[in-house]
């Protein structure tokens, strides 16, 4: 028998003998690396496989486990004598409306804070409130964002551009989650596209052609669909509003097994014609549309993924005389009308090389038809464009890589006026690299070669640098690019081109831009301050007074100017406000002046109130300074006018209200001056260019229902 004091040594070393706990963290059943776990006071991080093994003594043992982004989990554990207990931590994300946003325009996947080029991102609780003002189309969702204007290009059939920064419509490339699906989007393009299927909204203002070519001379608008999540969602939105528009739009999406998605997006749209000031001229053109996309997604989870996409849109519309006869002589009419059909599909598929660099390549094609008809005058038309892209990316060090090369092809056919027919075929090589100096400090360098079939060889590179801290953020991009012009122009494309005369051959024109911005963010405040400047040499400019010709101009035209914008969050509450400064110049054999239908000032001011379970409330209210005019022979500049709207949407468990007022000032440009000319212009429009709204106070409203 051992002596007592032998035998409690030998009670006190079993008592304290340790044991081991297996701590497996775990976030949607994947191992998590990097979270912090603290077990009796001792901290300790996750690896790769997301497992912490550690000692510990006998009895009760209380596990802390923390992740940013996630919730904090505690456990107090029952230490057995077993060798090897193991412990499930599983984290659970927290519920917050700031979620991280990672862009894809750029092509290096980084988030929104870290790019070194300037982004601008519509979220899709921004892109929601815009949808119940036009769930048709996406004029109103673009023409709000600062530094940004729709520009009517048609009075007669309500056709639009977006100008960037003042820059002319034909320079903005708009893409479909990186596909150019629309092909040239001027004229009736935006009005085709319905907003509910976005989930984001990503945009690069200026010079973007080292990273999309030719078409993105004055900026890159990309629009992201929305992905399937977790469970079966459907969405139901039917609209109606005052001026004789309706809408109803079905937006369905679905997981499916093995990493696979789904969804679906159809829409019916139609609007009467609607003469709005009783001059026997449409003042809203009649079209019936439909649009229909299905897409599919697929992830494996292992860095490989797949993206599909169909659309078609058909659509038909007239505008021109009302049923009351025609404005100069009772006895006749004249109309004016565009039907579009439109296919395309699409490509996007990721894949790990050698387990450390991505590859991506796109695919797309598209073919739209027009049938246009201008009084007397059919022009017809079809219009291709096929492309594919092979990228790959990496990372070394400091540096995130992307090298690529496109190629993309350009069919233009103008049945009735051949002579416009045209095929570019646009080959090109790109890299870029993102290069973080600094904690504090990141470059962008990249560079395009590009070669067009009818105007040669291109190179345009780009910088951008990115600096902050201090609660400070500085960016600042150059660039070079170049477009390859044709006959068609927002002018063209509003008057056709039976008439157009191209006395010399077109010059490629060649664009710079130089923007530097300064963003100070203090808790729930944020303001931008951007300085910027582009100018185009060779620019292309439509002589529509005496004659209607199409030409190069012999000095640049250029363009300044200032954005401000500034925003306050405080849960339910926001409000932002915009201004835009622009003074936009060109030099014609007339004398220097300003380029017609650019508003040297303009501002907005939006204030929103959003309740997750009760709906939300909101107020805009937008001025647009004088403009000047072109082959207008009433005005030479237009006036300035203020647009006020309300929005207003109840929520009743999936069912939810809407009503908006759109431009309740009942602002219209007819009230100053008429629409119509007196005789028809040279190009043989009978119409004057749209610097206002034309279809005065509307209120529109509906429901959606979301399953």
């Amino acid at each position: 028998m051992l002596p007592v004091p032998a035998l409690l040594l030998l009670t006190s070393l079993v008592i304290v003998q340790p044991a081991s706990l297996r701590i497996e963290v775990q976030a949607d059943r994947r191992p998590v690396s990097g979270a912090t776990v603290v077990v009796a006071g001792t901290p300790h991080t996750t690896g790769d496989t997301g497992v912490v093994i550690t000692p510990v003594p006998i009895g009760t043992v209380r596990v802390e486990v923390s992740l940013p982004g996630y919730l904090s989990v505690t456990k107090d554990i029952a230490v057995t004598g077993q060798p090897e207990q193991r412990v499930l931590v599983t984290l659970i994300a927290e519920p917050t409306h700031e979620e991280e946003i990672t862009v894809s325009a750029t092509r290096t996947d980084k988030r929104l804070e870290d790019q070194p080029m300037r982004v601008e991102v519509l979220v899709r609780e921004e892109i929601e409130e815009k949808m119940l003002m036009t769930p048709g189309d996406i004029v109103m969702m673009l023409n709000e964002m600062g530094g940004m204007r729709v520009q009517a290009t048609s009075a007669s059939l309500g056709a639009a551009s977006v100008r960037v920064q003042g820059m002319r419509g034909r320079y903005t490339r708009v893409l479909s989650d990186g596909l150019p699906l629309f092909g040239e989007t001027g004229g009736i393009g935006l009005l085709q596209i319905p907003p509910m299927d976005l989930g984001q909204v990503e945009v690069i203002k200026g010079v973007a052609s080292a990273l999309y070519g030719a078409g993105a001379m004055g900026g890159v608008i990309d629009l992201i669909s929305r992905r399937p999540g977790n469970t079966p969602e459907t969405e139901v939105l039917l609209n109606a509003s005052s001026r004789g528009g309706t809408d109803g739009v079905f937006w369905h999406s679905t997981p499916l097994p093995r990493g696979w998605g789904f969804t679906f997006l159809g829409g019916a749209h139609i609007q009467q014609k609607t003469d709005v000031n009783d001059d026997d001229w449409a003042d809203l053109p009649q079209y019936g549309r439909g649009v229909f996309r299905p897409r599919l997604f697929w992830d494996d989870g292992q860095g490989r993924t797949l993206f599909a996409t169909m659309g078609l849109t058909t659509e038909s519309r007239e505008g021109g005389t009302t049923n009351n006869g025609n404005p100069w002589d009772k006895g006749l009419s004249r109309v004016e009308a565009l039907d579009t059909l439109r296919l395309d599909g699409g490509l996007v598929g990721r894949t790990l090389l050698a387990g450390r660099y991505v590859g991506t390549a796109r695919l797309a094609l598209s073919r739209q038809r027009h049938d246009h008809r201008l009084g007397a005058v059919l022009e017809n038309d079809v219009h291709t464009t096929l492309f594919g892209e092979l990228t790959i990316r990496g990372a070394a060090g400091r540096h995130t890589w992307v090298v690529g090369g496109a190629l993309e092809r350009e069919r233009y056919t103008a049945r009735d006026v051949p002579r416009f027919s045209y095929t570019f075929t646009i080959p090109g090589l790109f890299a870029q690299d993102d290069i973080e100096l600094t904690d504090w400090w990141t470059a962008s360098l990249s560079a395009r070669t590009d070669h067009h079939s009818r105007y040669g060889w291109f190179v345009s590179p780009r910088i951008s640098s990115l600096v902050r801290g201090g609660g400070w953020i500085s960016r600042l991009s150059f660039g070079t690019g170049f477009f390859g012009p044709s006959a068609l122009t927002e002018e063209t494309e509003a008057a056709g081109l039976t008439r157009l005369e191209i006395p010399v051959p077109l010059e490629a024109e060649r664009g710079r831009s130089l923007s530097v911005d300064l963003t100070r963010e203090l808790g729930p405040v944020s303001a931008t301050a951007t300085f910027f400047r582009s100018s185009i040499r060779h620019p292309v400019h439509v002589e529509r007074v005496d004659t209607y010709e199409l030409r190069n101009l012999d000095e640049p035209t250029t363009n300044t100017g200032v954005e401000l914008l500034g925003t306050i969050r405080r849960e339910p509450f926001a409000l932002t406000g915009t201004y835009t400064y622009v003074r936009a110049r060109e030099h014609t054999d007339l004398g220097t002046a300003d380029v017609a239908l650019t508003p040297r000032h303009s501002a907005g001011l939006v204030a929103m109130a959003e309740w997750e379970d009760s709906g939300r409330i909101g107020i805009e209210w937008y001025y647009t300074g004088k403009q000047r005019l072109e082959a207008d022979p009433f005005r030479a500049r237009s006036e300035p006018y203020v647009i006020v709207g309300l929005l207003a949407e109840r929520r009743f468990g999936r069912y939810r209200l809407f009503v908006n007022g759109e431009n309740l000032t009942g602002t219209r440009q007819t009230k100053w001056s008429p629409i119509l000319r007196p005789t028809p212009s040279a190009d043989g429009r009978v119409t004057v260019d749209a610097w206002a709204p034309l279809e005065g106070r509307t209120v529109n409203g509906g429901l959606r229902i979301v399953f």
